[in-house]
């Protein structure tokens, strides 16, 4: 059997040493490793980290050849057992990679293990015991064999199987609970000692059990038992959904202290996370794009379908917080109005659609820079949208519900590839209505949807709060007191833009006053006067014009729905009992 020895000794120099033996290679065995993990669409190139690849066939050294930055060939005589030996630099603390250090050790199989071409349908085999003293181990890979610290054999059916189950080592918190009767383990890291393990335990099984209530009624999963991996570091957040386990990282504050019962808005964001990822079980780990039925791990994976696969997981995620009771109605709109505020304010949703964003998640979406605003925008947030506006118009319809239709998607599919055509006819049939040509409008094109027409049949309106002076201008900014305001982004269309200014620049003074808060300006400009900004570029001092009336400039994006200020979400008071018991029915899934 294909067999990987991991030795996790060597924590001072973050190396992962590894032994691979492939029983009765072929004569030119070729191995690769993986050049992206599923989940995250960027290419990666794990290889970097990769060196001193070594292959014999007992005593005998077998010849090695490099074919390209991650595939290897070797020379073999016989059907003898190859075995390789290689190791592995391991430092990085994402979730996407691999880390090894005094305190934990971390990794995903796509970056220590590598694929045996023409053997990846078979069995594969981790053993787990050259280890730290003391440490442990945590995984939802299947054990054939392990102590009470997990030390031991664990075994795959495939090499897909072997790298969708991360592997947490070291010493640290762990907790169970059981949902729908299906085992349930949290295991966290680097937390503070006043760090409130019951309640994260409690709270997570209220989302376990309404997502698989929401999937399967009162049947069990289509799993047997489910890891939670976090990670908890002074400032970091991110996850990654795996069939049987997820791997996240959250800042150690964020998680719930004791004697403090109030959801604090760190807490709520590690809760999202933990419900965004746990749904990914379902929608995207086995219903998937029929694109990525059978991944290609050398080379990038295209779709049109994140903002399905994203986007739909991300309009569910904060939804079941209100509907287990984790927070109320109130702060959940609040959620809603923040995300439909960033995306009407970005001036890249006019120009990329959601479904052009899927496809280019590759090159834009994991390398934003100072122009990514303006020329993209994200399928996570636009896609969460989609949902929400399909949503309104099925359920102000009497017809059905999003809900209805993701069930329907997955009875179909028996929880497995689908295509935009079958997302189409799914909604078609839900609503009986060509709803799913709607989709296509929205989800290939740049428009903005009706969005007060949408929202009247619920009881639901929007406010325009004040812009910023930065939001005006069309800039995204940061500011201390030491550092002073930084310009890091500068949206298309702006009065920034229109100025000159850069990404880049530091803004020192307006009309000839230093400030240190851009709200400070409006005390210095005139509403009827021109004026000036002195900024600091490349060490370089330049003076830009401001034209008159710069205080009261319209931003650049939103346009027409909100003109003035960012949206805030509100339930209409005395609305209709209608629309109370429409906006009930949605937020409670009663």
């Amino acid at each position: 059997m294909i067999t990987y020895h991991i030795d996790a000794r060597d924590t001072h120099a973050h190396l992962f040493h590894v032994r691979l033996t492939v029983p009765q290679p072929q004569a030119l065995q070729r191995l690769r490793l993986p050049v992206w993990i599923p989940g995250s669409y960027m290419v990666r190139e794990f290889s970097r980290h990769l060196f001193n690849l070594q292959a014999h066939q007992g005593e005998r050294p077998c010849a090695l050849t490099q074919l390209d930055k991650a595939g290897w060939e070797v020379a073999c005589e016989g059907r003898a057992a190859l075995t390789l030996t290689y190791s592995v630099y391991a430092f990085d603390t994402s979730v996407r990679t691999a880390f090894l250090g005094a305190q934990r050790g971390f990794f995903n199989g796509t970056s220590l293990c590598l694929q045996v071409e023409g053997r990846t349908a078979e069995p594969h085999q981790l053993r787990l015991t050259e280890l730290p003293a003391g440490w442990e181990v945590a995984t939802s890979l299947p054990t054939l064999k392990a102590d009470r610290r997990g030390r031991g054999t664990y075994q795959a059916a495939d090499y897909d199987e072997l790298i969708d189950h991360p592997v947490e080592l070291g010493t640290f918190w762990r907790g169970r609970f059981e949902a729908h009767g299906v085992p349930h383990e949290m295991v966290v890291c680097g937390a503070l000692p006043d760090f409130d393990g019951e309640r994260l335990l409690a709270d997570s099984r209220r989302i376990c059990e309404a997502e698989i209530a929401f999937w399967h009624g009162n049947k069990r999963p289509p799993f047997d038992r489910y890891v939670f991996l976090l990670n908890t570091v002074d400032d970091g957040f991110g996850g990654l959904e795996h069939r049987a386990s997820t791997a996240l990282i959250c800042g150690r504050r964020d998680l719930p202290q004791r004697g403090k019962g109030e959801v604090s808005d760190g807490y709520l964001t590690l809760l999202g996370l933990i419900s965004h990822e746990y749904f990914h079980t379902w929608n995207v780990k086995r219903l998937r794009p029929a694109e990525f039925a059978h991944y290609q791990l050398d080379r990038e994976n295209y779709t049109e379908l994140l903002w399905f696969f994203e986007g739909f997981t991300s309009y569910y995620d904060d939804l079941f917080l209100v509907r287990c009771g984790l927070i109320d109605e109130a702060r959940y709109l609040k959620l809603l109005s923040k995300n439909l505020s960033g995306v009407l304010s970005t001036p890249g949703r006019r120009v990329h659609s959601v479904a052009g964003s899927s496809f280019d998640a590759w090159t834009k979406y994991y390398r934003p820079d100072e122009n990514s605003p303006n020329i993209t925008i994200s399928y996570y947030a636009k896609g969460s949208l989609v949902a929400w506006a399909l949503d309104l118009r099925l359920r102000a319809q009497g017809s059905g519900t999003l809900d209805d239709v993701m069930r329907a998607l997955w009875l179909r599919s028996a929880g497995g590839p689908i295509s935009e055509d079958d997302i189409a006819q799914a909604l078609d049939d839900i609503a009986g209505a060509p709803l799913g040509q709607t989709l296509r409008q929205w989800v290939h094109g740049t428009g903005d949807f009706p969005w007060p027409e949408l929202l009247e049949p619920f009881g639901v309106a929007w406010q325009a709060i004040p812009l910023t002076l930065a939001q005006r201008w069309g800039l995204k900014v940061s500011e201390s007191a030491l550092t002073g305001i930084k310009v890091g982004q500068v949206l298309r269309g702006g009065l920034g833009e229109q100025v000159g200014l850069c990404a880049g620049d530091e803004l020192l003074g307006i009309n000839q006053w230093r400030v240190r808060r851009l709200e400070e300006a409006l005390r210095l400009l005139s509403p009827d006067q021109p004026g000036s900004v002195l900024v600091s570029r490349d060490q370089a001092l330049l003076t830009l014009p401001l034209p008159a009336g710069a205080a009261t400039a319209g931003p650049p994006g939103v346009g027409e729905l909100a003109p003035q200020g960012t949206l805030v979400i509100k339930p209409v008071a005395q609305a209709p009992r209608a629309a109370a018991a429409l906006r009930k029915a949605w937020l409670l899934d009663a």
